[in-house]
């Protein structure tokens, strides 16, 4: 009999894909570390930084339809480098401290030393398509 989880693990192992540490890299999420944003930003990237819990239902919503848009198009992966912020590790951190951020499923858009805009606990498809447009105009 298979299961859910053994065609689920069975698939991505087939695509190449893991299930472990790094998934965020092979949906087009690159795991946050500290100095990472910083060094994107002073490369001239444009950062979306999601501030994120594994056990938020926010989280997984807004993760959701930021995927939905990103694959209607293409332009926001060319313009934005999308970094996942694991709350429960670095919700304490430098990086959340320096952008005051007031808690988990925050979405922070930056350019330079450019706060380009922010939501928080924010799932709507419209508000956070006008995040991600920001980077793209």
């Amino acid at each position: 009999m298979i299961t859910r989880r053994t065609f689920c693990l069975s698939t991505s192992a087939a695509a190449g894909l893991t299930l472990a540490p790094g998934l965020a890299q092979a949906s087009g999420w690159i795991d946050y570390a500290p100095g990472l944003v910083d060094e994107r930003l002073a490369a001239g990237e444009t950062v979306l930084a999601d501030f994120f819990a594994t056990w938020c239902s926010t989280c997984r919503r807004q993760e959701r339809v930021m995927d939905e848009l990103r694959q209607a198009n293409p332009a926001y992966d060319t313009a934005i480098t999308f970094v996942k912020v694991d709350w429960d590790s670095y919700g304490r951190g430098d990086l959340a401290s320096r952008l005051a951020v007031p808690r988990r499923s925050t979405l922070v858009l930056l350019r330079g030393e450019r706060e380009l805009g922010r939501l928080v606990a924010d799932t709507r498809r419209n508000a956070i398509a006008g995040l991600l447009d920001r980077a793209v105009a």
